[in-house]
């Protein structure tokens, strides 16, 4: 478990890594950072600076999926074999999603969501099935 609260922790960051690289893309794009109307000044983004909002924004929703199966874990007391795998396999391919959204590598981006997610659902799995056998 300790593992999995770890990498909770850092998917916690990745979206506020994101939004300091998009920081450093409006600076860069538009000469400064206008924190009175973020919202409006991302939709004026082109590129890797866009991209960067985007991969924020999912870095938050993926945030959400592997928390709700971590919290069906531990609310159920369920114990999931490879539960350490599930997380560090969530974690890396979060980073690397950012990296290929970053990269504009849209197949490696669509792949790496693809495998960040499987975890989450495997961790699904496993807490319905023991709820099942009950």
């Amino acid at each position: 478990m300790r593992t999995a609260i770890i990498v909770l922790f850092c998917l916690c960051l990745l979206p506020y890594v994101m939004t300091l690289i998009s920081a450093y893309y409006r600076k860069q794009q538009l000469g400064a950072v206008n924190n009175q109307q973020p919202r409006e000044q991302y939709t004026q983004l082109k590129g890797p600076g866009a991209r960067a909002v985007a991969a924020q924004h999912n870095a938050w929703e993926a945030l959400i999926i592997y928390s709700a199966a971590l919290l069906a874990v531990v609310a159920t007391r369920a114990d999931p074999p490879h539960l350490a795998l599930a997380a560090v396999i969530v974690l890396i391919a979060r980073v690397l999603h950012g990296f290929f959204y970053l990269a504009n590598l849209d197949k490696l981006r669509t792949l790496a969501f693809l495998i960040g997610i499987v975890p989450c659902f495997y961790l699904f799995f496993v807490v319905i099935a023991g709820l099942l056998m009950r």
